[in-house]
């Protein structure tokens, strides 16, 4: 009896063990090359960097990720298109980037002067529809959208004051494209748009005195105070949320536990990213002013007038079908959370 048992005890081992072999001999390995705009110094491009260990231990090396910073692949505002092309796989940039094929990529991912912080902002995508709209959107474009991370509010660089309103007039500085370039220059400044990475040569050769580029950490860890010598903070005139988005095809062919993976590895990511940088921003604003980086902090009555010309060019700017209905899925969340009348 006691030698029947063991036999079977032995089988039923060698059995599992063959499965277990079988079921990780025929596993599905997915391996994506993605490309990020953030460099690998800045405190994004660190997270970034964790996130891809995370997805790769969480899914015991079956997603295998080759990552590309400081857009050395493609320029980033081409990102998107080399992943729906079949260059990269995924886009690690944001939606904002995209507003030349339809304005709605502006509202899948920076509303401007619309959320008061990121936590709103991450609520409406998470528990207002958001998600499923914006993948709606990047679908007809062949990829499918994943996540987002939002560092928070971004602070401006000037070598000039930028201490209301008024101080924009003439001001030449760098824009991302979309909504941005049409309120600065509604409000008087000269926007220049450039590649996110050729901000600090721009600012260093003189051709633009400022730039839209980041918030407070990360524009430390492109350099830019080292150059511009005035910033603003709390920041308040834009919240742009990065996103990872995938080739459709390649998203569609996934296993679904890696798509929850990598769907689940996003919101820890954004929890995580948008903690750090609020206590990060918090220190650094210290350490700047100490180093002699004028530190304004604008009044009430100047951040209310550029939420008005926000305001008053969404409508405008609305000329798609899509960017239509983001919009109004934006105001109604807004508005039912008391944040806007």
């Amino acid at each position: 009896m006691r030698k029947s048992l063991t036999s079977l005890l032995t089988a039923s081992a060698v059995g599992i063990t063959a499965l277990t072999g079988a079921a990780f001999a025929d596993g599905h390995t997915t391996k994506l090359r993605i490309q990020t705009h953030f460099s690998p110094e800045t405190l994004s491009g660190k997270m970034a960097a964790e996130y891809i260990d995370n997805i790769q231990t969480m899914s015991n090396g079956e997603i295998q990720i080759e990552m590309f910073y400081s857009g050395t692949v493609v320029k980033a505002v081409e990102t998107f298109d080399a992943a729906a092309n079949g260059i990269l796989d995924c886009d690690m940039t944001g939606s904002g980037y995209q507003t030349g094929k339809n304005p709605a990529f502006q509202f899948a991912g920076d509303l401007l002067g619309g959320y008061l912080n990121p936590y709103q902002q991450m609520a409406w995508l998470l528990h207002a529809g958001g998600r499923e709209a914006v993948n709606d959107l990047h679908n007809q474009y062949g990829m499918s959208f994943v996540g987002w991370w939002i560092p928070g509010p971004e602070s401006l660089a000037s070598t000039a004051p930028i201490r209301n309103v008024a101080d924009f007039k003439d001001w030449k500085f760098r824009s991302p494209p979309g909504l941005a370039t049409k309120v600065f220059a509604a409000l008087g400044a000269s926007p220049i748009v450039m590649d996110f990475n050729e901000i600090f040569t721009a600012l260093e050769t003189g051709i633009i005195d400022g730039a839209d580029a980041a918030n407070l950490t990360n524009n430390i860890g492109l350099g830019l105070y080292d150059i511009a010598k005035h910033t603003n903070y709390p920041g308040f005139h834009s919240m742009p949320a990065d996103h990872l988005a995938c080739n459709k095809d390649i998203w569609d062919a996934m296993p679904a536990h890696h798509q929850a993976i990598l769907k689940v590895g996003m919101q820890a990511l954004a929890l995580k990213n948008t903690s750090i940088n609020e206590v990060e921003n918090a220190k650094n604003s210290v350490s700047l002013a100490a180093k002699g980086v004028n530190m304004y902090e604008w009044p009430a009555e100047e951040t209310a007038k550029y939420r008005e010309a926000v305001q008053s060019a969404w409508t405008d700017y609305a000329t798609t079908p899509e960017a239509e209905a983001l919009l109004g899925s934006h105001l109604n969340f807004l508005r039912g959370i008391g944040a806007m009348e």
